[in-house]
């Protein structure tokens, strides 16, 4: 299933690096930025967190949270978090439902893994509509921050 542009974001559960639950719902009443990347550790899934990471407080000037979700488990995902100094929050959805519940994953990914989340992008607004969306086939490729951004600026 695929969500679109318009629709009420899909709630879910997870749990974070740091094993403490996290709920969408939590975030009602701010925007979010949902980042799904395939593997922890990977140069291009590093590459696009560390931008991320390194322009947090432009994020944060747009009243934006950021939540980056993976199927890795949740002590992949602390050390990835620790060794890379990530200032946001990193969730893990082991069980690989909330990925398909957006229309992000890789039932075949390549090397013979199977059930990974896609590289995609969505900002839900303060009431959880999802305003942008961008769901990438091709992993090498990261998404567009600067439209993220444009999306998140005409929120505010």
């Amino acid at each position: 299933m695929e969500v679109k542009i318009g629709e009420k974001a899909p709630l879910f559960s997870l749990i974070a690096y740091d094993k403490k639950p996290v709920d969408l719902e939590d975030f009602r009443g701010s925007n979010v930025v949902i980042l799904f990347f395939p593997l922890a550790f990977s140069s291009v899934c590093t590459a696009e967190l560390c931008q991320v990471r390194d322009e947090l407080e432009d994020y944060n000037d747009l009243k934006a949270n950021v939540l980056a979700i993976s199927v890795d488990s949740l002590y992949t995902l602390r050390k990835f978090r620790e060794e890379q100094g990530y200032n946001f929050t990193l969730l893990s959805d082991f069980n690989k439902e909330v990925s398909r519940s957006y229309g992000a994953f890789h039932e075949e990914f390549g090397l013979g893994m199977k059930g990974v989340s896609k590289r995609a992008a969505f900002v839900l607004d303060r009431n959880g509509i999802i305003k942008y969306k961008e769901i990438l086939d091709i992993p090498s490729e990261i998404p567009n921050f600067e439209k993220i951004k444009e999306t998140l600026a005409s929120l505010n």
